[in-house]
């Protein structure tokens, strides 16, 4: 047998079974539940809706009832944490509160927050961060290295003025 022939009864071969698949498929009787568009319509309206992050905090209102911490959105790699749970946590300290910790992980991360009278942050034991921090109206923003600590705040600024903690950002 010639290679032309070979292939053009594979190819015919192929066709006819593509037509006679459409055929029955278009020929299919209905089973009650409308036309085919019909049904997959049903189908996909049975199906679960889509997860859309709103990148808010989770439990922020609990968060905030018992430790009076504002929690407001981030994208999940800045999480609060017991301080006596591990070491090398990022650590915030303020006035208004006892230390506050939170575990960093992945290469970056960002929460917004707000924790008053903040003057002095460690960083991670893997990761630097960047804060910004409000006073007066004004954002300010203070580089923390890793697993160091680095006055912030009221203790770096001349006036001794009493700064808001608004966003931290991290990175390896």
């Amino acid at each position: 047998m010639k290679p032309r022939s070979a292939l053009m009864r594979i190819l015919g071969a192929a066709t006819a079974a593509g037509a006679l698949a459409w055929a029955v498929m278009a020929g299919a009787p209905d089973s009650g539940a409308g036309s085919t568009g019909e049904r997959a319509a049903a189908v996909a309206d049975a199906a679960p809706g889509y997860a859309v992050e709103d990148y808010n905090y989770p439990n922020a209102e609990k968060i905030l009832a018992e430790k009076n911490i504002v929690l407001k959105r981030g994208d999940g790699h800045i999480v609060l944490a017991d301080c006596a749970s591990e070491t090398g946590l990022l650590e915030v300290w303020a006035r208004s509160q006892e230390k506050i910790c939170f575990k960093v992980t992945g290469t970056s991360g960002w929460l917004t927050l707000e924790i008053p009278s903040v003057y002095g942050i460690k960083g991670s034991v893997d990761q630097s961060a960047q804060v910004d921090m409000t006073v007066d109206g004004e954002e300010k923003s203070f580089d923390v290295p890793k697993n160091n600590y680095a006055a912030v705040g009221e203790s770096a600024d001349p006036e001794g003025r009493e700064h808001i903690l608004v966003e931290i950002r991290t990175a390896k």
